[in-house]
């Protein structure tokens, strides 16, 4: 399993040639370019411009915006309601969490997760191996609750995603928080830092582990 982050929430999983992009963003939206990638499937967590742009990815991909099991190049896919973080009086906005079960090794894209999951919407989910968390805290759960879905889904490891980091424009920077609280509240001191992630199943820690993606981005 190959894992790039390209910034903000959009990951590349790629396994066995078949290619995934979470979550593709735009440069007015913010602020980053994105790399023309091609792609097999392409999954939108909820519909926002840096989360919607399909347009940025070449190919003929299976676009997936809402909850439903699926099935693309032997990839199996379960995308589950959930909703955004909202103020006082407002609606919560759908969120759709995807669980991406590529022949055994399972990967979880949270989007912007901003409540926690019932119990029962995560019992059958099975082993997660990789899980990508958004923790910023602003339309997202804050550092302590994402610690607590962590512990629900117990995965081997944790990309931490949808957070302030370099070349992200100003107007979408400052809803985000740096990586360091929920760093901080997980315990961990020094993350491992890579550019892209390249694990098979029997290199997973046995204890969950933290690892930061530097940003791919043009």
């Amino acid at each position: 399993m190959e894992i790039t982050w390209y910034g903000l929430s959009c990951f590349r999983l790629r396994e066995k040639g078949t290619t995934v992009i979470c979550d593709p963003f735009d440069k007015k939206a913010t602020g980053l370019s994105m790399p023309r990638v091609k792609a097999d499937i392409v999954t939108i967590s909820h519909d926002r411009p840096g989360h919607n742009a399909v347009s940025a990815v070449t190919g003929e991909p299976k676009v997936f915006s809402g909850p439903g099991d699926y099935e693309v190049g032997g990839v199996l896919i379960s995308g589950l309601t959930t909703f955004h973080k909202a103020d006082a009086g407002e609606i919560p906005e759908r969120n759709v969490v995807y669980f991406f079960d590529f022949d055994g090794f399972t990967v979880g894209h949270l989007g912007d997760l901003g409540q926690i999951p019932q119990q029962r919407q995560v019992e059958e989910l099975g082993e997660i191996d990789v899980l990508l968390v958004p923790v910023s805290g602003h339309n997202t759960l804050d550092a302590s609750h994402m610690t607590e879905v962590i512990s629900m889904l117990e995965p081997r490891i944790v990309i931490p995603m949808h957070y302030l980091h370099a070349g992200l424009g100003n107007a979408i920077g400052e809803t985000l928080e740096p990586v360091d609280r929920f760093l901080k509240e997980l315990g961990v001191g020094e993350p491992e830092v890579t550019s892209s992630l390249k694990v098979t199943k029997g290199q997973l820690p046995e204890e969950t582990q933290v690892i930061l993606l530097e940003p791919s981005i043009s």
